[in-house]
């Protein structure tokens, strides 16, 4: 799976934001603000990676449970999915 490149990252007043450098339907969209952790995610969806490799830059990243990983990376890949924002 891998990101769209519709999205970048942004950061302004320690707020990283991921915004839109594009727009099909020429209306503008909303920027999403990510945490530390979905900006870990994020940045690791730019390559072709599988979950696996998204457990890893989290498990890489923080002291916790494997179980806690996968429940939080689950749960951003199910709202960004949702949203369109990755490819399978």
């Amino acid at each position: 799976m891998k990101l769209n490149e519709t999205y970048l990252i942004r950061e302004f007043n320690g707020t990283i934001y991921a915004v839109t450098v594009e727009s099909k339907d020429s209306s503008a969209k909303k920027p999403i603000i990510l945490n530390k952790t979905a900006r870990i995610l994020w940045e690791t969806l730019s390559e072709d990676v599988t979950s696996e490799d998204l457990y890893n830059a989290l498990l890489d990243e923080y002291d916790v449970g494997k179980e806690i990983v996968e429940k939080d990376t689950n749960a951003f890949l199910d709202v960004v999915r949702a949203a369109g924002l990755i490819t399978e």
